[in-house]
């Protein structure tokens, strides 16, 4: 298990709160480039959300009914396959990698499947970056400032070394 510690990992802490990749303060801006993406996980509630009601799909989505840490459940979840893992705040448990995963590994099919996480899934996109196709789209939000889509083969090494500061327990 990752923890990242605020006192240990400031040099960290202030790089996760710039955007990993490309910021749109609307997200209306960014439909195109996602409609042409050919692998989508989406991390986040608001993001699932967005991309639902313009009926867009990702493959993954990772959620914990969470927003800005205000409890929110979906009206409607559209995927058939609900995965859930345990994933604290300041967090990134071995269940929260091993679920990711698997899911990577299930949707190869085609199909949504969303990843409930019990907790906090804020730190999940440096997992799903590690671990995805470098063609991967990944989409999350910035809070107060918008959605960033990132392509996994820009940040890999980045998402490594941010990994590689935390805490091990």
């Amino acid at each position: 298990m990752l923890r990242l510690d605020a006192e240990l990992n400031k040099d960290i802490i202030i790089e996760l709160k710039k955007p990993l990749g490309k910021l749109y303060p609307d997200f209306e801006d960014a439909i195109d480039e996602i409609k042409s993406s050919e692998f989508l996980i989406s991390v986040g509630d608001e993001t699932f959300k967005n991309l639902t009601e313009h009926e867009l799909y990702p493959n993954i989505g990772i959620i914990d009914n969470l927003i800005q840490r205000k409890n929110h459940t979906h009206d409607v979840i559209h995927a058939n396959h609900i995965l859930k893992a345990d994933n604290p705040a300041g967090y990134i448990t071995d269940d929260l990698w091993e679920t990711i995963g698997q899911a990577l590994e299930l949707s190869n099919s085609g199909e949504c499947y969303v990843i409930e996480v019990a907790g906090e899934e804020d730190l999940a996109v440096l997992p799903c970056i590690i671990m995805a196709n470098p063609e991967t789209t990944i989409l999350y939000g910035q809070p107060n400032e918008g959605l960033v889509l990132l392509k996994v083969l820009d940040v890999k090494n980045k998402a490594q070394r941010l990994i590689d500061g935390f805490i091990k327990e």
